[in-house]
């Protein structure tokens, strides 16, 4: 049986929390996946956070939970390509520099809710610098093409673009018809 609750809620020196091996969710996971967590979940404890539903600053409390429970280790599982499960996994990096103490520490994300893929930790951390993201986009172009594998949004936006770039194209052939072009 699983111990399970929510982040949020959880006092921060339960003793199911002391030395314990936690396995931090996205909400969501466990009615994407319910196996992967119970698979992943063998031997931890769960704590369950959405950053969409509830505060978005679990940074606090996870440092709070390492400083006064001492946890063996942190995983971490998210959807892949949500932006709110990407704040959980920011939140734990940032939990872990405030304390400043090292705690073994896994991030792992499920693409397209099936497939159960390890991040690094350095992943996170660049997916907060855009700049960074768009240098490697511009070096490598072709991750797009991925992306649109993946993303209805980008998909949407592609589109979008098309469609303004065909508009922009009509607005600028009459306007040169216009002036005898």
């Amino acid at each position: 049986m699983l111990k399970e609750a929510k982040l949020l809620r959880i006092w921060v020196k339960a003793p199911i929390l002391h030395n314990a091996e936690l396995l931090i969710i996205g909400e969501c996971t466990k009615i994407v996946n319910p196996s992967i967590i119970k698979e992943m979940g063998k031997n931890k404890v769960v704590l369950t956070y959405c950053p969409e539903g509830e505060n978005p600053l679990a940074y606090g409390k996870i440092a709070s939970i390492i400083r006064a429970s001492k946890p063996k280790s942190i995983t971490v599982l998210t959807i892949d390509g949500s932006p709110h499960c990407l704040l959980v996994h920011a939140a734990v990096n940032e939990a872990i520099f405030e304390v400043g103490e090292p705690i073994k520490q896994e991030h792992y994300v499920l693409v397209n809710g099936k497939e159960l893929i390890k991040i690094s930790p350095d992943t996170i951390r660049v997916a907060r610098y855009l700049h960074l993201v768009k240098k490697l986009i511009d070096k490598y172009p072709q991750i797009l093409n991925e992306l649109e594998k993946l993303s209805l949004e980008y998909l949407y936006a592609k589109k979008q673009g098309e469609q303004i770039n065909e508009q922009s194209s009509n607005c600028k052939g009459k306007k040169k018809h216009k002036n005898g072009s």
